[in-house]
């Protein structure tokens, strides 16, 4: 079994993102949102990946272009090691609720048997929670 905590580089983003409800703690809603987010990358959605990500500003489409694509040859790439990701499974989240962001801990889970535990930085904004 293969247990790493890393960050993947994740850049751009056009601020889209998941409504908070109050039905649920900060954390909860954040762990759901970036499970999510993983979870777009194993269906292929690879727009909606990279629209997770928080931005400040608006990017240039070729520079959300070229996000796109390495979201789609990460997975080729896991594909190759692993025979993919198959699935996502929130392990542990910690939120500071004063500053807005979380930390989300996944397991994802590869095709191969293995597994890896990756850490999820999570900001939310205006009630939407993002990939930092």
């Amino acid at each position: 079994m293969i247990v790493a905590l890393i960050s993947l580089p994740l850049w751009g983003g056009l601020g889209w993102g998941f409504n908070s409800c109050s039905s649920h703690s900060s954390a909860d809603k954040a762990a759901r949102v970036a499970k999510q987010y993983y979870d777009y990358l194993i269906e292929g959605k690879y727009d909606a990946f990279v629209d997770g990500r928080y931005q400040p500003e608006a990017i240039p489409d070729s520079y959300r272009d070229q996000l796109i694509k390495n979201a789609k040859m990460f997975m080729g790439q896991q594909q190759i090691e692993h025979r993919g990701i198959k699935e996502t499974r929130i392990v542990n989240v910690t939120a500071d609720d004063n500053h807005h962001e979380a930390n989300v801990f996944l397991t994802l889970c590869f095709g191969d048997s293995t597994v890896e535990e990756i850490c999820v930085p999570m900001v939310e904004r205006d009630g939407i929670w993002y990939l930092r």
